[in-house]
């Protein structure tokens, strides 16, 4: 019944003083909502950066001629790069039980022309098999096959964006565009693939098979990089290590101190990294958010502090005629949680609303989920209460005697 009765008074004090009230929840709600819409930012970054490595292609495997290193955030190739060739594919592919399938990869930028329209875009050689381990679909027309890579066809498979730099209203099926000087036969065009992990775009980019690339336009005899298809996730292990083996002996590293002049690369490895990397930022900037509700908090304090001194004479009064100081330390505990209660619901609706208008307005994906929701509540309420918890123990230790002679 105290309790109810407290509530009561408090609701009362609250209404009374509209503008006062009004401006201690705004720091609340402020602070709840800018959790939530950026944890649900960081949460959407994380979401999207996942998606984009398993539309990479399920269990892949990645091996880069040379060391790969990470320098600011994108792979940088150091070391010989001339490495890898089309028979240690056909090696990986043949001597490795836990590898599916394997494509050699060779790329470069060259200049595309078809009519009077031209674009630069990057040229990809590689074999049939790109197509499931990097999964990629045909939206019109076909992928070359082993046939088109032994004769060295001319043949090519265009990405989106290319046809819609170089067709502006002809469909592409049948035309014949340049690469650099030499005439090609498009066969077919790819679904959108959208940007990867680095933010370039998928479908900026001509495939062609690997023969055609290395005898007509690279002029050489290595590739890149091969990707690669394990089993199943549960074998990636196993594959890694199998490549590795196959690989250094075949060129040669029989010394264990010889380093590898290849850097293999596995799906799970990026996608922990970049969960690591993704949870820390969000993290990051839902601690940011965080310190807004600290200042709400303090706005909490600062109008508690001047509710007291407005009812020195109402507390000295209640003591008077038998309340206690718990009475009291729980009246004002009380109208700080309720003030705390309150700013978190709105908050949380304006947290809401506003991942809704940043996912519209921008290009960020958000993702609101209950946990989020659950921990701007609870910080909310517990910052309220613990900054609650100074003025009403400093008004539950008013003297009644002293408190009641004051005007």
């Amino acid at each position: 019944m105290k309790i109810a009765r407290s509530l009561k008074i408090s609701r009362k004090q609250l209404a009374a003083h509209k503008m006062r009230t009004a401006l201690a929840l705004l720091g609340i709600v402020i602070g709840v909502s800018s959790v939530i819409i950026m944890v649900s930012v960081g949460q959407g970054a994380e979401k999207q950066i996942l998606s984009r490595i398993e539309a990479m292609g399920t269990n892949l495997i990645i091996v880069n001629a040379g060391q790969v290193k990470r320098t600011a955030g994108r792979q940088q190739v150091r070391g010989t790069v001339t490495t890898l060739t089309l028979e240690d594919a056909a090696a990986l592919n043949g001597e490795c039980p836990s590898v599916r399938s394997a494509a050699p990869v060779q790329s470069g930028k060259l200049p595309v022309k078809y009519e009077s329209l031209t674009t630069n875009t990057t040229i990809t050689g590689t074999t049939a098999d790109i197509l499931t381990i990097r999964k990629l679909k045909v939206a019109r027309g076909a992928f070359f096959g082993e046939e088109e890579n032994v004769g060295s066809r001319r043949v090519a498979v265009l990405g989106l964006t290319v046809v819609q730099n170089l067709f502006e209203r002809s469909g592409p099926i049948g035309e014949t565009i340049r690469i650099g000087k030499i005439p090609f036969e498009v066969i077919g065009v790819l679904e959108a693939k959208g940007s990867d992990l680095n933010g370039v775009d998928q479908d900026d980019q001509i495939w062609i098979p690997i023969n055609t690339a290395l005898r007509r336009l690279f002029n050489v005899a290595y590739v890149n990089t091969i990707n690669i298809e394990a089993m199943s996730k549960g074998k990636m292990a196993f594959a890694q290590q199998q490549v590795r083996e196959v690989l250094r002996e075949r060129h040669w590293l029989n010394k264990k101190d010889e380093a590898d002049d290849f850097t293999i690369q596995n799906q799970t490895d990026l996608i922990d990294a970049q969960r690591e990397t993704a949870e820390a930022f969000t993290v990051l900037i839902a601690s940011i958010a965080g310190i807004s509700l600290l200042v709400g908090g303090i706005g909490i304090l600062a109008i508690m502090l001047m509710a007291i001194k407005e009812r020195t004479n109402e507390i000295g009064l209640r003591r008077a005629v038998g309340a206690s100081r718990k009475d009291i330390l729980v009246q004002f505990l009380l109208e700080a949680a309720v003030l705390s209660l309150g700013g978190g619901i709105v908050g949380i609706g304006t947290g809401l609303a506003g991942s809704l208008v940043t996912a519209a307005v921008t290009r960020l994906e958000t993702s609101v989920s209950p946990a989020s929701i659950a921990l701007a509540f609870t910080f909310s309420l517990a910052v309220g209460i613990f900054f609650g918890v100074f003025p009403a123990r400093k008004a539950s230790l008013l003297d009644p005697i002293t408190a009641l002679r004051t005007e």
